[in-house]
């Protein structure tokens, strides 16, 4: 019995350590904790001293989450810097798939493509500490300067605008209003919210701590 309970613990162990995922078992329900950490790493990889999220991990986890019956519900838990527009966006339409109760807590900051993983969850949350950055699409490195490029850039923040109007509370207006803001972020187009001004918008459903959110989440298994 010692032996089952100690495998039991190192396997717990190495999952957090490995997946930066859990699954909770001895509260009040069976949960998947789910992180999602730095930048969103796609099909190329990142520089080893970079604090990433490979989404080829976190695809199977999210499959197999929405497939076991023992588990009741998912807290995914943010703290982003941006990354591959293709790879979040991919994760945030899994997410906002799930049948089984989600819920989201941005914790730091949600930067860029983590504002769409945020709104994904069938309710959000933010600290109030936390900040949410929001400025358009760009990229690094050799771009060609045609028409063809900037439509490319056009329809793929149509795509973010549109999944991000869809999961939360703020009008495609606001949204586009403080992507293209001028007059805050000194080297880029954009905004950053407080967790207050972004709960306002409508951006996030609402501040919180983790026993709020827990506790939300726990409300959503009971009523389904």
């Amino acid at each position: 019995m010692s032996n089952n309970k100690n495998n039991q613990k190192n396997e717990h162990l190495e999952s957090i350590e490995q997946m930066g995922a859990v699954e909770t078992v001895n509260g009040k329900h069976k949960i998947f904790c789910l992180t999602i950490i730095g930048e969103i790493e796609g099909h190329n990889v990142l520089p080893e001293q970079n604090k990433t999220t490979k989404y080829e991990h976190i695809i199977p986890q999210l499959v197999a989450v929405e497939q076991d019956d023992s588990i009741e519900g998912m807290l995914i838990i943010l703290n982003t810097v941006g990354g591959d527009v293709e790879a979040g966006l991919a994760l945030a339409e899994l997410i906002s798939g799930m049948k089984k109760p989600t819920v989201s807590f941005v914790l730091g900051g949600g930067h860029s493509i983590g504002v769409p993983l945020a709104v994904s969850a069938k309710k959000s949350f933010i600290a109030p500490s936390a900040t949410m950055t929001i400025h358009p699409v760009r990229t690094s490195g050799l771009v060609i300067g045609v028409p063809q490029t900037m439509n490319h850039f056009a329809r793929m923040q149509e795509r973010i605008t549109d999944f991000v109007v869809k999961n939360s509370n703020i009008s495609s207006e606001q949204f586009t209003q403080l992507m293209m803001n001028t007059g805050e972020l000194v080297t880029d187009v954009g905004s950053t919210l407080s967790g207050e001004k972004a709960a306002k918008t409508g951006l996030i459903d609402s501040l919180g701590t983790l026993n709020e959110v827990i506790d939300s989440l726990y409300k959503m298994i009971e009523k389904k």
